[in-house]
């Protein structure tokens, strides 16, 4: 089930009345979320509901052992089930094919000509987000910071918690389960505020992100066709279309969870208004980030080792970020990039200069500022060709044709893609539109948490953002990150 679809307009008021109307009965609340979750999870396919039944028993009752267990030898072999037991289920579902196809290439490149047996399976939808979600709460218990959960119930609540199931925010046991272990109390302000961020997110993934993926599909589909300016346009139309989608689809699952009564964390904070690659990835997918600072990075030793090791560290949570992402080189690649941006920044002890919101109280921007906002937009856009293109060579390639192939006229090649002009500046009017107000609401929340107090303008913004979702909605739209 997509949050951009009408089966979800229909099931979310359902499951939001019948959850209120058995407010004070926290078992029953739980119970309703649960089978909520797994019916919203097994419409795409049921039988993929028995790998978070897996993972949740699983680590339910090896988190349960870990918080009794005493011996050292034990509690490690503990936690190795539970590495082993997660990490396996999503090594073979996503990896396997990869490291496959792989290691033929290499003998290949050696002459030697070798098959192998691939695995004809499809990916299941939101693995690499509860896997990471469980594996966070059993090496909490083993580090001695959380308590395990003793109630079953609450556990697979936990896990397979359906606005954050498929796509994140990636939450950790400490925030998510003590909210679904305790009675939650309805709050109007608090309802209407969550619709006012489901409604952002929509207008973010239908009006802009599946408007500009039009162009980008057609563009990267053909680019050894196309002239220099047009891939420009392309590459910067998807950094402005896997930014609305990904992070309208957090704000939809962040604003359906209050709804709820839970509070998940903030997984965007206006992440184009960086100043350097740094702040980019301190504002970009938050939840993954910090995952990855806390369960890898520190563990390696974080910046308290020696600078050769820091580096190496840097790189490490890098690549395997990017490998995270998809089980192809380009990924790898586009986490090499940034890890290349980023190196110079800690030599220059630079990397944490920038922790408050760019221009903080002020309503605008100093020239140096946004220039730093623009060099840093063309960096993660010139990244983003490789995360997008389909393989590494496709990447250079477009790339050189991009630097190279520059003297037609903007309007031709127009033409030859069979854009409208209108088009365009309809991407482009709603997009400045969208920035405007994440420029205004970049210390909130969301786009909308500053908009003033009048009602009438309120009224008005809401009306047309709606209107404006109707008049795109074109019919249900995977959300890019679904396929990681």
């Amino acid at each position: 089930m997509l949050f951009n679809s009408l089966e979800y307009l229909l099931f979310l008021p359902c499951v939001y009345l019948l959850y209120w109307s058995l407010n004070k009965h926290l078992r029953l609340q739980n119970l309703v979320l649960l089978v909520a979750s797994y019916f919203f999870y097994g419409l795409w396919d049921y039988r993929f509901l028995s790998l978070i039944v897996i993972s949740s028993f699983t680590d339910y009752f090896l988190g349960r052992q870990l918080e009794t267990s005493t011996n050292d030898r034990s509690r490690k072999a503990l936690l190795s089930i539970s590495l082993i037991v997660n990490l396996g289920l999503l090594g073979v579902f996503k990896y396997f094919n990869f490291f496959v196809g792989s290691f033929i290439d290499l003998l290949g490149l050696f002459g030697m000509n070798a098959n192998a047996p691939l695995l004809n399976i499809v990916l299941p939808v939101g693995i690499s987000f509860y896997t990471f979600q469980t594996l966070s709460y059993t090496i909490d218990i083993y580090r001695g910071k959380l308590k395990a959960s003793h109630s079953l119930l609450n556990f697979c609540t936990y896990v397979a918690f359906f606005p954050q199931l498929v796509a994140g925010p990636i939450e950790r046991a400490a925030n998510l389960l003590p909210q679904i272990e305790k009675p939650r109390n309805f709050d109007l302000e608090r309802s209407k505020d969550g619709l006012r961020q489901i409604l952002w997110g929509l207008f973010k993934k239908v009006v802009i992100a599946d408007s500009c993926a039009i162009i980008v599909d057609n563009v990267f589909s053909q680019y050894n066709e196309l002239w220099g300016p047009v891939l420009v346009l392309g590459a910067v139309l998807f950094a402005f279309q896997i930014y609305c989608d990904f992070s309208g689809y957090s704000d939809i699952a962040i604003g359906t969870a209050r709804l709820l009564g839970i509070s998940l964390m903030q997984n965007f904070a206006t992440p184009y208004f960086a100043r350097d690659i740094a702040e980019f990835w301190r504002r970009w997918h938050i939840s993954l980030s910090t995952w990855f600072r806390d369960y890898l990075y520190i563990p390696l030793g974080g910046s308290r080792v020696g600078r050769l090791l820091q580096f190496r560290n840097v790189f490490a949570i890098f690549l395997v970020s990017g490998f995270w992402h998809g089980a192809n080189w380009t990924f790898m690649f586009w986490g090499f990039i940034h890890a290349l941006c980023y190196v110079p920044q800690m030599i220059r002890k630079s990397n944490r200069n920038f922790l408050d919101v760019v221009a903080k109280g002020k309503l605008f921007p100093t020239p140096y500022e946004l220039g730093r906002m623009f060099l840093t937009f063309t960096i993660v856009t010139f990244a983003w060709i490789f995360f997008r293109a389909p393989s590494i060579g496709d990447s250079f390639h477009y790339i050189y044709r991009m630097i190279t192939q520059s003297n037609v006229p903007f309007a031709q090649v127009l033409s030859n893609l069979r854009i409208q002009s209108s088009d365009l500046y309809l991407i482009a009017f709603f997009t400045s539109i969208m920035f405007v107000f994440e420029w205004l609401s970049r210390d909130e929340q969301h786009g909308l948490a500053a908009i003033g107090q009048s009602s009438i303008l309120r009224f008005g913004i809401y009306l047309f953002l709606s209107l404006a979702i109707l008049d795109y909605f074109n019919g249900e739209t995977a959300f890019i990150y679904f396929q990681f």
